[in-house]
């Protein structure tokens, strides 16, 4: 029961919902033909928090005559099914298409009882107040729950007087238009943001960023050819340092009695072929300084390891080493700190312990998030740890890079429920590259201007919480009768009540009787 134990103004009344309006109420289908057009209301047509409505689609009777929900002019759509009633989605009807309209299952309708204003009514069912009890009074199942229509209509809401309920309506309307305008000042900046955000990435990845200063390094700049020598280089030593290795992995193998299996010999790098004439047209133009190049050359890529399957066999669980999911890495604020699970010895044996400042990024569910670990952890193989070749790249300049591409790299996953891409499509992801100085220098001239950008960005999200606080207060207000002032030449809504339950009586008696005549 939604408003336990308030105080309100005298000539008010606490009324249950279902006696100041109807709840879900039936439509007489037999006066319509089945080609009438009407009008059409999908859940996504309500925007959450606004009271927006889109009554623009059009359908024929015959279309959604069944499995649909109907309503007309002034009712009151609720949205019943979670998250969209916690979101908010509820709104008054605006005129319809032959006066009709019918949506998704989803939706509560709330027809109003004459002396009940319709946007009164709005006001309170779609207040967080409202919405934070009907939520804990939610049935079914995880994922599936919804309002029962019987806890709908136990709700009491505070009722004042017609006269006043219009008056509250005017004042709400009022204040809360030039506070929606005030939001949509904050709403209009953050896209501006989001898109200045991506306009300095580009221009870091164009080599516009550092132009000014190439000019005052020019005579360290290395052209190129030379870069593309370094980078064959640096792939080179790191597959003879990896044979090594090898090497003296073998001898401990053997020395051990060739227990165990053999160690894997390493094998030679891929060779990546030159980008074609085609394909470099197609790219935006860089300085003479820079190529473009295969993020595979620029440092080691490879999946992470889960073996074992199930993969959330409790086996694995509850040791002492972290193991981290794409959420963690979506969630994450550029540096993964914090984890949820962790892997024990029989969890890290099928598994990977991956050193502090690995980047990671993902290539299933959240595509091409990434964050740097700041902690040893273990992942899934539907995460990517790349490691960066330290002489020749900056593993920050290349995260910066995912950060610019990253809808482009979404492109490449398949149009299925369980989005991914696999790691040769970051293999061959193509980076604009320069100098490992140069990638430096953009890495720092990016956060000079980002950190502006984010905490202008907070600004914006705290102006929208002390905004919505604001809506908030003033719905409590206009429901405690402390908005506008109370007149005592009101019809008190004691008197507005017993009307509406005596035309409501003699409904039903008018009904009753006319069954028994067509008996």
């Amino acid at each position: 029961m939604i408003i336990k134990h308030q105080t309100i103004p005298t000539n008010w009344v606490m009324a249950p919902l279902c006696e100041v309006a109807e709840i879900n109420p039936r439509l007489d289908k037999s006066a319509f033909a089945e080609d009438v057009k009407v009008s059409f209301v999908p859940m996504p047509a309500v925007e959450a928090e606004s009271g927006k409505i889109d009554v623009s689609q059009i359908r024929t009777f015959g279309e959604v005559k069944k499995g649909y929900t109907p309503f007309k002019k002034e009712d009151v759509l609720f949205a019943k099914i979670t998250p969209c009633m916690e979101n908010g989605k509820m709104a008054v009807v605006p005129d319809l298409h032959n006066s009709i309209g019918f949506g998704s299952t989803e939706f509560h309708v709330l027809r109003s009882n004459r002396g009940i204003e319709p946007n009164f009514l709005y006001y309170f069912v779609s207040s967080k107040r409202f919405r934070f009890d009907a939520e804990h009074n939610m049935a079914g199942a995880v994922g599936q729950k919804r309002v029962p229509t019987i806890y709908l209509k136990s709700c009491n809401i505070p009722l004042p007087p017609s006269i006043e309920q219009r008056r509250i309506v005017s004042k709400l309307e009022e204040l809360l238009s030039e506070l929606e305008k005030g939001i949509e000042s904050f709403k209009t900046a953050r896209e501006q943001l989001i898109v200045y955000r991506q306009t300095v990435l580009k221009h870091a990845f164009e080599g516009r960023l550092t132009e000014e200063w190439r000019k005052k390094h020019a005579d360290e700049l290395e052209p190129a050819e030379i870069l593309l020598e370094k980078i064959k280089a640096e792939r080179e030593q790191r597959y003879r340092q990896q044979l090594k290795d090898w090497n003296r992995a073998v001898k401990a193998w053997e020395a051990g009695g060739k227990e165990g299996k053999k160690p894997t010999k390493p094998g030679k790098p891929k060779e990546l072929p030159p980008l074609t004439e085609a394909e470099l047209s197609e790219l935006p133009k860089l300085p003479g300084c820079y190529l473009y190049s295969y993020l595979a050359a620029l440092g080691v890529l490879a999946r992470g390891k889960s073996k074992h399957r199930p993969r959330n066999d409790p086996k694995l669980f509850g040791g002492r080493y972290p193991f981290i999911q794409t959420s963690e890495v979506k969630a994450a604020n550029q540096k993964i700190r914090s984890h949820s699970q962790t892997y024990n010895e029989t969890g890290l044996a099928q598994s990977k312990l991956w050193p502090k400042g690995t980047l990671c990024i993902t290539i299933a569910a959240n595509i091409a998030e990434t964050a740097f670990l700041d902690i040893e952890a273990c992942f899934p193989d539907s995460i990517v740890g790349f490691t960066e070749f330290p002489d020749i790249t900056n593993s920050k300049y290349i995260e910066l890079f995912f950060r610019f591409a990253r809808k482009k790299i979404e492109a490449y996953a398949p149009a299925t429920a369980q989005k991914n891409i696999n790691l040769t499509t970051l293999e061959n992801l193509i980076i604009p590259y320069c100098s490992i100085n140069e990638q430096q220098q953009i890495v720092q001239q990016i956060a000079s201007r980002l950190s502006v950008v984010e905490k202008l960005e907070q600004d914006i999200e705290d102006g929208l919480k002390q905004a919505e606080a604001l809506r908030q207060s003033l719905l409590k207000k206009a429901f405690e009768g402390k908005l506008v002032p109370q007149d005592p030449n009101d019809e008190p809504a004691s008197i507005l009540l017993e009307r509406i339950k005596a035309e409501k009586a003699k409904l039903k008696r008018k009904a009753l009787k006319k069954k028994t005549v067509a008996v």
